[in-house]
């Protein structure tokens, strides 16, 4: 895809002109002709399929589908994702259940082959929840061609987003969710400053540490409230800026990026005001 997200700055600072500008430069992504093509043969035969192997036999179809799930790296793995399609959520042992990965469960979700006779690929507003799910994400794929801690921003807001809205689950099952998202589990690590040993812990030891620190530095250890815009500006600050400085620190030395640093948060705050 040719469309090239305009970022004329990294850390805090691109997340500040990254949000300003986000939806004229998700308005030119969808402007383009690979796009226009993909999402008018989504519309056209979606609705068509029958079953989880009509629609991994169809690349067009199937990287859509994988695409609004982030999965797009699985396109090629047909017969994995049929069985993840085929097997359903809601038997508590089917493979999408037992995947660590909760991308997996939903696409076997959003689609329901192995939950329902009647496929929810034949609702009526089913091609325009999938397709948007897919514009989100290509967006985010494409600002990680240029900055990777900026597409897991735009991740961790839409994770924390869904999160936030599934109001049947306990604060500490979304946590477990945080735990169990390789992107996600990453900016909360960065951000509370969580050491590389964190991960060796046991999960509930790993759940009850980050609990903690995020009440210490954020304020809350409510993923709820976390999600909430001004919960959500301060967890990613402390992402990008802890980012920025360690990669900084590698190039310049610690002197030199405490300086480099104090100079990026300065020009953030003047760009916000």
């Amino acid at each position: 895809m040719s469309f090239v997200p305009a970022l004329p700055y990294s850390g805090y600072s691109g997340w500040l002109f990254l949000k300003r500008t986000a939806a004229t430069q998700q308005a030119v992504l969808k402007a383009q002709p690979e796009a226009q093509r993909d999402e008018a043969y989504f519309r056209a035969n979606i609705g068509k399929i029958d079953t989880a192997e009509q629609l991994v036999a169809d690349r067009r179809l199937l990287k859509v589908a994988l695409g609004a799930f982030g999965l797009q790296s699985d396109i090629n793995n047909k017969a994995f994702i049929q069985k993840i399609l085929e097997g359903g959520t809601l038997k508590e042992g089917s493979l999408a259940n037992r995947l660590a990965d909760k991308q997996y469960q939903k696409l076997s979700a959003a689609f329901g082959f192995g939950d329902f006779k009647t496929p929810r690929n034949k609702l009526s507003d089913f091609a325009d929840k999938i397709l948007t799910a897919y514009q989100a994400r290509s967006f985010e794929v494409a600002v990680g061609t240029q900055s990777d801690d900026l597409r897991l921003s735009l991740n961790a807001e839409r994770e924390l987003s869904d999160l936030s809205s599934r109001t049947k689950l306990s604060n500490d099952a979304r946590w477990y969710s945080v735990l169990g998202s390789p992107p996600l589990r990453r900016v909360f690590e960065k951000a509370l400053g969580l050491p590389s040993s964190f991960a060796t812990l046991d999960v509930d030891k790993q759940l009850e540490m980050m609990k903690d620190k995020a009440q210490a530095q954020l304020g809350t250890d409510s993923l709820a409230e976390l999600a909430e815009p001004e919960a959500m500006n301060t967890l990613l600050r402390r992402f990008l800026i802890r980012s920025e400085a360690e990669a900084y620190r590698t190039q310049f030395g610690a002197g030199t990026a405490l300086n480099l640093m104090q100079t990026a948060v300065n020009f953030a705050r003047n760009r916000q005001a």
